[in-house]
């Protein structure tokens, strides 16, 4: 199957089957995307797909330093210049809106926001701040209130909204892998809820489910994709459980309903060290849900990204390695040697290890 060949995402047309993965690079000062971010998305828009960073829906939702949100005014318009900036390439772009939950701490968020999950459960661990004290530990969040969750629920609806009316991105991919809001209602470790939030499959899927369809209840499904993470244990979520396959099963036949454009499936194996997985999830995702189906994982050679197409997946996705070789697609094209990013200057403010390869 040809890599380079056009692919109808509904009715949304791109030039090739490569997706630019989300990578949270942390360059929105004030959390408001900007020209920086513009020229480093437009570098790379000869993806066919482009997914953005995680981009918060609300002000609870900033967990990281320089994450940008998708709330304000400012962070409309801040999506509308790079969305510009694709198009006048010839590209697409999809924003991601990832809610991190309880990977938070207060000095990271803004003023008068709070850490929410569906549990009161502390993640162990530190995550980094612009503050003199670096690392800090995770903030112990509060456990979410049915008012709680339907204002996410409302926020989400509001920012994707939004990010397709104004901003005038391609559509908008939810977040419901690697550990953050919405995965932490899937995974039994961080969502011991008695509510009808919580316990089984039906109920610890509820709040995923509700919210795609709200949001396809205001924008196109062919808009709109959900990314998941079965395995992955980053962000301490357990990474198997008796009934995993009966909750993505029951995810994708949900969402196969609700005509969501694709479902992309995060391989955590090599870039996070997730144990390998005891079933072929990729298979039984794409065999429930009647969409699109992503999937990539250590993927850096032409004949990598095309042995995923093979497999019967639709797109690939590669990460990391588009950080450094902006021509990621010319160069799968031509055999060239890919150039290493520097890890040092992954989520380090600037445009050194940004826009400078």
């Amino acid at each position: 199957m040809n890599l380079f060949e056009e692919y109808n995402l509904g009715d949304i047309e791109l030039k090739n089957r490569v997706v630019m993965a989300p990578l949270t690079r942390s360059r929105a000062e004030n959390n408001i995307p900007n020209e920086l971010m513009a020229k480093y998305y437009k570098q790379r828009a000869s993806a066919g797909l482009i997914i953005s960073e995680g981009t918060s829906p609300s002000p609870d939702g900033i967990g990281y330093s320089r994450i940008p949100g998708a709330y304000s005014d400012e962070q409309i318009e801040g999506w509308k210049k790079i969305a510009d900036a694709v198009h006048a390439e010839g590209g697409k772009i999809f924003v991601q809106l990832m809610h991190t939950g309880r990977i938070s701490a207060k000095a990271n968020m803004p003023e008068g926001s709070i850490t929410i999950a569906p549990s009161s459960i502390q993640a162990p661990g530190e995550i980094s701040t612009d503050t003199e004290d670096g690392m800090v530990p995770h903030d112990m969040p509060k456990e979410m209130t049915l008012k709680d969750i339907e204002r996410i629920q409302n926020e989400f609806v509001s920012a994707s909204k939004r990010l397709i009316n104004e901003a005038m991105v391609d559509g908008v991919e939810l977040h419901a892998a690697n550990g953050y809001l919405l995965n932490q209602f899937l995974n039994p470790k961080s969502n011991q809820r008695t509510d009808h939030y919580g316990g089984s499959v039906l109920n610890r899927t509820r709040f995923v489910i509700e919210i795609a369809q709200k949001v396809t209840n205001e924008i196109d499904g062919n808009k709109v994709g959900l990314r998941v993470s079965p395995y992955g244990e980053f962000n301490d979520m357990k990474a198997d459980y008796e009934d995993l396959e009966d909750t993505f099963i029951h995810l994708a036949k949900e969402l196969s309903i609700l005509n969501l454009a694709y479902m992309h499936i995060v391989d955590q194996r090599v870039a996070f060290g997730a144990p390998d997985f005891t079933l072929n999830i990729k298979k039984i995702i794409k065999d429930n849900f009647k969409g699109t189906v992503i999937s990539g994982g250590d993927v850096n050679t032409r004949e990598k990204a095309e042995a995923i197409l093979e497999n019967g997946l639709d797109l690939v996705y590669i990460g990391r390695p588009f950080i450094s070789n902006p021509n990621m697609v010319e160069k799968l094209r031509t055999n060239q040697t890919l150039v290493d990013p520097n890890p040092d200057t992954f989520y380090t403010p600037g445009e050194v290890g940004y826009t400078d390869y």
